[in-house]
This record gives C-alpha cells, sequence and structure tokens, in this order.
C-alpha cells in the first residue's frame, strides 16, 4: 500500500517505519511539503494547531483514505469542527479515522518485545475503517473500533487527559482491551455468589 505520512515527530517517523517493515511503501512528509497524489492513504501526525498550515503544504489531496493521528494538548483546536479529524477531512475530503492518539509513540521500540499486542482505538467513517484496521494492525496493535467518526472522534481526542494522567503516574504505557464474558453466559449462584453477585457459567 501506497502511504504518506504527514509529520516527521515521534508518531509520524514511529509509523512511517513500522509500516515499511511490513512491506507498505511509506513518504514522509516534513514542513517543506510534498506531493501525494499517488498515495491510496494520506496520515495527519503534526500538532494539532498547525494542521491547517502543515496540509496546505501538500499537494495531491484528492479524497484519499486518511487517517488522522493528532491530539490537541492544551486545548489547541479550532472549535468550529467538531473534532480535529472533522478538520482534517474537510481538507483532504476523503472518508477518514481516527486512529494511534491513544498510545506512545516513545515507546513504539518495545512494541516487538511484548508478551501481547496491545490495543489501539479506532473511530471511522465507514470508507476508512478497514484500511485503518489493517494498518493498525500492521503497526503491531490490534484495532478496537469504538464508532463512527462523527460520534467517537471527539471521545477519543478528549481521552488525552486521562491517558496523561495515568502516564504522570506509570510512564508511558501500551493498554489492551478484551471483551468479558457476555452476560448471558452468567447466572446467580446459589452457592458461592452474595446478594447482587453473579457466578460466571
Amino acid at each position: 500500500m501506497k502511504i504518506a505520512v504527514i509529520g516527521r515527530g515521534r508518531v509520524g517517523g514511529g509509523l512511517a517505519g513500522r509500516w515499511r517493515a511490513a512491506g507498505h511503501e511509506v513518504a514522509e512528509i516534513g514542513r517543506d511539503g510534498g506531493d501525494v497524489a499517488v498515495v491510496a492513504v494520506v496520515v495527519v501526525s503534526v500538532p494539532a494547531a498547525v494542521i491547517t498550515a502543515a496540509l496546505q503544504g501538500v499537494t495531491g489531496l484528492a479524497g484519499q483514505v486518511t487517517v488522522d493521528t493528532c491530539n490537541a494538548f492544551h486545548g489547541a483546536r479550532d472549535e468550529s469542527f467538531p473534532s480535529l479529524a472533522h478538520q482534517i477531512k474537510a481538507i483532504v475530503g476523503g472518508p477518514t479515522a481516527k486512529a494511534f492518539s491513544t498510545n506512545f509513540a516513545s515507546a513504539y521500540p518495545v512494541l516487538d518485545d511484548l508478551p501481547c499486542r496491545p490495543a489501539d482505538l479506532v473511530a471511522a467513517d465507514p470508507g476508512a475503517r478497514e484500511v485503518t484496521e489493517r494498518l493498525v494492525r500492521d503497526a503491531g496493535f490490534d484495532p478496537v473500533f469504538v464508532g463512527d467518526l462523527d460520534a467517537a472522534a471527539r471521545p477519543i481526542e478528549e481521552s488525552t487527559a486521562l491517558t496523561r494522567a495515568i502516564c504522570a503516574q506509570v510512564g508511558p504505557y501500551f493498554y489492551r482491551i478484551d471483551p468479558v464474558t457476555p452476560i448471558t453466559d452468567m447466572a446467580p449462584s446459589s452457592t458461592n455468589a452474595g446478594p447482587g453477585q453473579m457466578e460466571v457459567r
């Protein structure tokens, strides 16, 4: 897959390297700009405050599938858009996803040493979901779809405060989200469970 990553920082550069290792053709675009006319996917990994300026330096934006990895630190966002992902979508014009904004790029070097694959939250337009989930897997994560872009992009962005609070206590971390036993497989136990408790069968 031909991918253009706009932004050469920890997130953009880190993902570019992991996708190359997975066999993708990746172009990295920095402040000097570049052309993305021939790519299938555009990934935007820049500070929220410079999204518009960064994309103005890129030619060939023409409705490609787009993945937004940006976070709005310290309230740096254009509130005329529902989310950073929507701001980017308004410029690129294609189906858009939010991903890679709830994990720490500084920890990417140890991804391959983990005993199990961590999760990454994804919100996406229907036309962007399949490609984005593939890229999440190829980067070393298991995608966890949390909803359509309109409903879930902003909640993902607003989880940044919690992510940073946890990091302040334990340092950069990864996470997994595994479903528990379905509620239909649970029933009250007459022997081991107290009032209001359930026992897994």
